[in-house]
């Protein structure tokens, strides 16, 4: 099984950015636990700050892998292509955010996403990304 995962903008800050909101760890060593965790599953890693970039990357992957797991950040409210892509696409998505935007800022609240992904999954932090795994498992 070949799963991607996916991450958008200030993602890369995770551990420096906001730890109130998003931990102290940053991604990099969670994806190692990630990885330890799901030895059967091929797990990449891709994180972009550009929008065109992430667009890119969903429509290479695609068609050939077993999932995405999609944190498209402060994208997921904003980008109408990124949520193009995603139903553009054969490889079922996974929406995921580390925390609960539904209890953030109004405009957190809508996602251009969630309509062409197979779930989403918020609000449990970095186990977002553990959950939504298990999905396609």
């Amino acid at each position: 099984m070949k799963v991607i995962i996916i991450n958008g903008p200030n993602l890369n800050l995770l551990g420096k950015r906001e730890p109130e909101v998003y931990g102290d760890k940053t991604f990099e060593d969670y994806f190692a636990e990630l990885q330890f965790r799901f030895k059967e599953v091929q797990l990449e890693y891709f994180q972009s700050n550009i929008e065109g970039e992430l667009i890119s990357k969903i429509q290479e992957t695609g068609f050939s892998y077993d999932g995405i797991v999609l944190n498209a950040a402060s994208y997921t409210h904003t980008s109408v292509g990124i949520g193009d892509a995603v139903k553009a696409i054969e490889t079922p998505v996974v929406e995921v955010h580390i925390s609960n935007t539904h209890k953030r800022e109004d405009f957190r609240h809508v996602s251009y996403i969630s309509s062409g992904a197979k779930g989403v999954i918020l609000g449990f932090g970095l186990q977002s990304y553990n959950l939504a795994i298990q999905s396609f498992l």
